[in-house]
């Protein structure tokens, strides 16, 4: 009974940041799409790297990419 909760307890945490992570790289994709403060080449570029990267590509543009003050949803 004990193994049975805890495991769904794992599952629905697990869910939750999965989901959470999720909607992060989708922020961060969106928000170098349209974001005015990157030329064209560096937009494109950080959009490969969010798609090929996934939580950790949006993570590395969320530290050192997004131009501060510039463009885009935040």
């Amino acid at each position: 009974m004990i193994s049975t909760i805890a495991g769904l307890l794992v599952f629905i945490i697990g869910g939750a940041i999965a989901v959470a992570l999720f909607a992060f790289w989708i922020w961060m994709l969106i928000h170098a799409i349209t974001n005015k403060g990157l030329e064209s080449t560096e937009k494109i570029v950080w959009v490969l790297v969010i798609i090929f990267l996934h939580a950790l590509g949006a993570l590395i543009y969320f530290l050192v990419g997004r131009p501060k003050g510039a463009g885009g949803l935040g």
